[in-house]
């Protein structure tokens, strides 16, 4: 039997998984400080819904494709939005919702790039462009508590289709695919590719100052959004090449970046499922893991029984009843030590005959060394 991992796929345990965990309560807790509610939805959907309208997508060609004893065609979920078109029916609007979950993608593997992630989305139906400012805003205190360094750079999809109109482009979408590169590819590299589209030009427009682009009629959505993100203290940057790729959507496009690292950290924008507008954004899971230096605040307790196992379940179940995160040891105090460094126990708590008769319990501080004493 072979057990290794299959490529691209990854265990957490230990500290790793224990930092998951606590970027999972920051995700939870400010979504649901913004009114966002919770919701779940398979991992495996017919093919056909996975698709939607965006087979031409890079995301979309990489779905891993299944097939059930019935020969129905299925697929795992790429991402979480999809499942929108179903969820948003028969919801009042707005209808705000977040989704935390594995997707999957049947991609080229990298040292940051794996084939089963985990995301973490929000999105409002209904949106407008001040709906956009409260997603950016949600982005903005999410990555404050996770004390990531960051910017927010912004586009409005409507903007770049007034552009290419103006330089006559036919193929739009195949277009907005080669300047979706850029962060990947050097200009004359994408300035190739571009030039078979006879759409080359646009590369300079894009490094034209911003009061250039206030002649596009989009232009306008640009500063109502800015001004709205003002009230929220954001100051996201205008980046007018900035497209995303799934080609769905349709105003407001969003990423955030830190310095020296070339992925984004997390995404989004606006789009329209069943003629109803939305907006919203994909937080990274695995990013941000390599990001925060977030820690769990709670103390971790390791009981030693020394032949007074009873004694020490009652301790226990008094700390757990604190909401401390508790472990029984029973067996010799050296093994229990190591047992406590292993998984990084700050506190040891010997129960004994002496302790018991005494009721006075001896806690030993696994980083400083020390010892005291207290009653329980």
């Amino acid at each position: 039997m072979n057990s290794n991992l299959v490529k691209g796929f990854k265990d957490f345990t230990g500290e790793e998984a224990q930092k998951r965990v606590e970027i999972k309560k920051v995700l939870v807790e400010t979504f649901e400080e913004f009114g966002f509610e919770p919701a779940e939805t398979p991992l495996i959907e017919y093919e056909e819904f996975v698709k939607g309208g965006n087979s031409d997508d890079e995301a979309v060609s990489d779905i891993f494709k299944l097939q059930d004893k019935g020969k129905r065609k299925l697929a795992l979920r790429y991402e979480l939005t999809f499942p929108l078109k179903r969820l948003m029916k028969n919801k009042k609007l707005p209808y705000k919702r977040y989704q935390i979950g594995e997707v999957f993608r049947d991609e080229p593997v990298s040292s940051n790039r794996f084939r089963q992630f985990t995301q973490c989305d929000v999105d409002i139906g209904s949106a407008e462009i001040r709906d956009e400012a409260e997603i950016i805003a949600l982005t903005k205190n999410v990555l404050d508590k996770l004390g990531i360094d960051f910017v927010i750079y912004f586009n409005n999809r409507k903007l770049l289709n007034e552009i290419l109109d103006e330089q006559k482009i036919k193929d739009k979408e195949q277009v907005m695919r080669e300047i979706d590169k850029l962060d990947k590819l050097s200009d004359k590299e994408v300035g190739a590719n571009l030039k078979k589209y006879n759409a080359e030009k646009v590369l300079q427009i894009f490094k034209k100052p911003e009061s250039y682009f206030k002649k596009y009629e989009a232009y306008k959505e640009i500063q109502e959004l800015r001004e709205y993100c003002k009230a929220y203290d954001v100051a996201p940057v205008f980046q007018p090449s900035l497209v995303r790729g799934l080609s769905y959507y349709n105003g407001t496009v969003f990423e955030i970046k830190i310095k020296g690292m070339k992925e984004t950290i997390c995404a989004g924008g606006s789009y329209i499922f069943n003629n109803i507008q939305f907006t919203g954004i994909s937080f990274g899971l695995d990013r941000l893991l390599d990001l925060t230096k977030i820690k769990s605040a709670r103390e971790k307790y390791l009981i030693i029984s020394l032949n007074q196992d009873k004694e020490a379940i009652k301790i226990a179940r008094k700390l757990r009843k604190k909401g401390e995160n508790t472990t029984l040891f029973y067996g010799k105090p050296s093994k229990a030590l190591e047992y406590a460094n292993s998984y990084k126990i700050g506190k040891v708590i010997f129960v004994g005959d002496k302790e018991v008769k005494s009721k006075k319990f001896k806690v030993k501080d696994m980083k400083s060394g020390k010892e005291n004493e207290f009653r329980i």
